[in-house]
């Protein structure tokens, strides 16, 4: 069974081992991993792969019921699967457990070279260095080009990291409640998070592996975090001012709640190594800013956000679709439930993927050794070195 933190995969999710990756803050990671979970079956030629990217708290669990080794639903369920929106008998999907996780993938809870768990030794990884790994993991499973990318939230982070950095390699694109660049709002409402969980004695200095770590910090970080995934609406509609009993609300036992399933599967150490890769998002940087980055993306693009979305408000998806060649208007889910309307609203998520997977592309370019893998169309693959299956 998955234990929370434990940095190995759960037996039956497949593994990648993709060998040394250099960083964008200096040094490497000596062997990445990467746990993903598929469905459906490849082309020959691996034409009809599809990506889908998760969110901070997500896995590869896209779709599939909680069991002992998946404490909850596929994030995603009711999207992907044979007769539905991402047809499995036409698609082969891929969901990778994001770089820095804690589903499989390297990332703090893993063991270091010399076996202890990463802990406070874990360097900074940035989003490009997340879309690097996965770069390697689609040479290691021989896909030359994505059919398409669709992620949300913090995977659509990855999703237009993807496009910009190796825009031969994504066909389509879907940008699902995300954003170009991380916005001061957004990092203000992580601060808090971070700082509850860095105060806990629990955090040791991020050195508590495999003890339980700092689980009321983590806690009160997701408390933080899920104000900010829902509206003021639904909130009001729900719970009011209706007490749960004489000591407590009944939004407060609700907030409860959720802090204490995610602290039962998540580990700590991933939610602060993820927490700042997204606030350090900036697809701009360090090419002329973001207009300029988002000219470079050639897939076939929707656009869309969620109209009560106070996180990653629809003015950040407008951004995205003014400078993305072809993107048109942004497509605009209408839901109660603020950001995490992008889960919910499955069937309005289904008909703008549909839309987005009839849409013609051009033909793929196969990579070959002078581009594989490369970012920003330079360099020589040297940041994925040592894919192998």
């Amino acid at each position: 069974m998955w234990t929370r933190g434990s940095g190995q995969p759960r037996p039956e999710v497949p593994i990648l081992s993709l060998g040394p990756l250099a960083l964008e803050c200096g040094g490497a990671l000596p062997d990445v991993r990467i746990a993903y979970e598929s469905w459906g079956t490849p082309a020959p030629d691996r034409s009809n792969a599809v990506l889908v990217l998760h969110a901070l708290t997500g896995d590869s669990h896209v779709v599939g019921p909680a069991d002992p080794d998946h404490p909850t639903p596929g994030w995603w369920d009711g999207l992907i699967g044979p007769g539905r929106a991402v047809d499995t008998d036409r698609w082969w999907v891929v969901a990778p457990n994001v770089l820095g996780g804690c589903r499989g993938s390297t990332g703090p809870s893993s063991a270091a070279p010399d076996g202890r768990p990463w802990g406070s030794r874990w360097p900074r990884v940035s989003v490009r260095d997340q879309v690097a790994a996965e770069l390697a993991f689609a040479d290691a499973l021989r896909v030359p080009a994505w059919a398409a990318v669709l992620g949300g939230s913090m995977g659509g982070m990855r999703a237009v990291e993807w496009a910009v950095s190796a825009p031969s390699r994504v066909e389509r694109l879907l940008l699902l409640a995300t954003t170009a660049a991380a916005s001061a709002e957004q990092i203000a409402w992580a601060s808090p998070q971070l700082h509850a969980i860095r105060a806990d004695p629990g955090w040791a200095g991020g050195d508590y592996h495999p003890g339980p770590g700092p689980v009321a910090g983590l806690g009160i970080a997701r408390r933080i975090a899920h104000v900010t995934y829902r509206s003021e609406v639904e909130l009001a509609t729900r719970f009011g001012r209706t007490r749960q009993d004489a000591d407590r609300f009944a939004v407060e036992s609700y907030l409860d709640h959720h802090a204490a399933k995610l602290v039962r599967r998540f580990d700590a150490g991933s939610y602060v190594t993820l927490t700042e890769s997204m606030n350090g998002h900036d697809v701009g940087r360090g090419r002329g800013g973001v207009a300029d980055a988002l000219r470079r993306i050639t897939a076939r693009t929707m656009v869309a956000g969620v109209d009560s979305d106070r996180l990653y408000p629809l003015a950040q998806q407008r951004e995205l679709a003014a400078h993305i060649a072809g993107a048109g208007d942004v497509r605009v889910i209408r839901s109660p439930y603020g950001h995490d309307g992008f889960l919910i609203e499955v069937e309005q998520v289904a008909a703008i993927v549909t839309d987005l997977l009839a849409a013609p592309t051009q033909p793929a370019v196969v990579p070959g050794p002078a581009t594989a893998g490369r970012l920003d169309g330079a360099g020589d693959g040297s940041r994925r070195r040592g894919a192998r299956t």
